[in-house]
């Protein structure tokens, strides 16, 4: 419409702009109404919403004057995709923080000017409070198609959207059809948040979506030849220990699909499994040997029921061998000196695992505790499957333990560094005797009424000697260069002479005294 041919509101237009009510329709009757209303009038006369929805209607002194659904965002959109700039894998993972603006309608006889986009900032204004109110997260950016055999986009032009392109003229049949109508719509967007384009092809996102992300089940990205080399590891290890009549699905190829799908964090169960198997591919599938749908052709993806089976009944022993060995051939030797165990109880799974891993997450063994037991005696078992020579063992407080500590330092070569907290009141009150603050030794006692207190005799010796872990080289002080990190000393007098630049006042020889001895005294829980 042409500035000439634009007028000015009449005071009821006026009264409606700034009376009109946003309602978010919750209620079923609602719903209904809306759905009736667009079934009715829109000129797709379709209510089908995909995924996550709402649906809003404004209302002018109890009167439906326009309605809306908003629903989950479009799988593939080329020029949106472009514009956001993210990956194909950011898209699927982060796609649940669009949302697309499916219908818009105002009803018959209530169209008056400037009330489209009046009702569509409203709507802009509430929609990601109201989306994360109903479904857990906001929403960060939103998009809609329009038919340029019908509209032209002004509602959305005026109320701040961006018109990007045109579809490619496809509309999705199912959940992975696609038919061409050759009837191509255009794309419009806006952001809700300010450079929320770049925020959503960020390397991680913001803790508030971060939400999203993860509920979006893991896709398999392993390569055929991948796939193929733990394939063959595991079927020369892991016998079948099922009939070969109902081998649709080979226990090779259930072990390598389970392993990849813990490697992506699918870790809560045969259920979770089932879904993640979903996501392969047809080639990823041939390649696990999985057997054909008769009726489809398909290769099929194994159940919920048939990785309950594998679980329970695999050897576990065996499992762990077999992956281990591949883990090597995958990532090469590893010159880690860290070894940290710890147990963790398997939600609904009834049983507690410990686990051995690396400084860097590297899985290094697991040992299931007994029934009736816990996860003291499992860890010394599998630390027993570990080489510890010239490694450290970390644990938490419940592996301090003597019989602990003696296996570690004295049967497989090892240190360690274990917690100590209240409850072990011996060992807490030890530790805080060795750290306190104490006289230098040999000092003044009755033994020695020759020695004034706080001197040092000439000929009395090494002050360290007797001491474990402080024997000192040649030099003088344990670990120190040749005369000492501080001075050197006076072979006439035995005593130490502060090096030039530091003053005699701030040596003070019982610091290294009791430097040495909470060294010798580290390994307590070892004697």
């Amino acid at each position: 419409m042409s500035k000439k041919q634009r007028r000015d509101l009449s005071p009821d237009e006026q009264h409606i702009l700034e009376h009109g009510r946003l309602q978010l329709l919750t209620h079923p009757e609602e719903l209904a109404r809306c759905d009736q209303a667009i079934l009715e009038h829109h000129y797709l006369h379709n209510v089908t919403l995909v995924g996550e929805h709402l649906r809003y209607a404004l209302l002018y002194r109890g009167r439906w004057l326009a309605v809306a659904t908003w629903s989950s965002a479009a799988f593939h959109l080329k020029d949106r995709d472009n514009f956001i700039g993210w990956t194909a894998e950011q898209c699927r993972r982060r796609r649940g923080l669009l949302a697309n603006n499916s219908r818009l309608l105002v009803l018959p006889d209530c169209h008056s000017p400037n009330l489209i986009s009046r009702f569509m900032k409203l709507m802009l204004q509430q929609l990601s409070a109201d989306w994360e109110k109903r479904w857990g997260h906001p929403i960060a950016l939103v998009e809609t198609f329009v038919d340029p055999r019908f509209y032209q986009g002004t509602a959305y032009k005026v109320s701040g959207w961006s018109h990007l392109g045109r579809t490619a003229g496809w509309k999705r049949d199912a959940d992975d059809f696609y038919e061409k109508h050759d009837a191509p719509k255009q794309i419009w967007i806006r952001e809700l948040v300010k450079k929320a384009c770049v925020k959503l092809r960020a390397a991680a996102l913001a803790p508030a979506w971060a939400q999203v992300e993860a509920k979006v089940t893991p896709r398999c990205t392993a390569k055929a030849g991948q796939i193929s080399s733990l394939m063959e590891a595991v079927r020369a290890e892991v016998a079948e220990f099922r009939r070969a009549e109902s081998l649709a699905y080979p226990i090779a190829g259930m072990i390598c699909l389970m392993v990849m799908a813990s490697a992506q964090g699918v870790t809560r169960g045969p259920q979770d499994l089932a879904d993640y198997a979903q996501t392969l591919s047809q080639g990823q599938l041939r390649v696990l040997r999985f057997r054909h749908d008769l009726k489809t052709g398909d290769i099929r993806c194994p159940g919920k029921t048939t990785f309950g089976r594998v679980l329970c009944e695999v050897d576990d022993d065996a499992l762990e061998r077999v992956l281990l060995r591949w883990q090597q051939q995958i990532l090469g030797p590893t010159q880690d000196r860290i070894v940290i165990i710890d147990g963790k109880k398997v939600r609904h799974g009834g049983v507690e695992i410990v686990n051995a891993v690396n400084s860097t997450g590297r899985f290094l063994g697991s040992v299931v505790t007994e029934a009736k037991s816990n996860e003291i005696p499992a860890g010394r078992r599998l630390l027993l499957q570990q080489d510890l020579a010239g490694k450290i063992v970390l644990a938490d407080a419940l592996h301090t333990q003597g019989e602990t500590a003696r296996q570690i330092l004295h049967q497989q070569g090892g240190d360690f560094l274990l917690t100590v907290k209240g409850n072990q009141l011996t060992v807490e009150k030890t530790l805080e005797s060795l750290f306190a603050k104490q006289a230098f030794s040999p000092s003044a006692h009755g033994a020695d009424p020759g020695s004034a207190a706080g001197t040092q005799p000439g000929a009395a010796g090494d002050p360290l000697a007797g001491v474990p872990g402080s024997h000192p080289p040649p030099g003088g002080l344990s670990g120190s260069p040749p005369g000492g990190p501080l001075g050197d000393t006076n072979p006439a007098q035995g005593q130490m002479v502060p090096r030039r630049g530091l003053p005699p006042e701030q040596f003070d020889p019982r610091r290294v005294a009791r430097s040495g001895h909470a060294r010798a005294q580290a390994r307590l829980l070892g004697h």
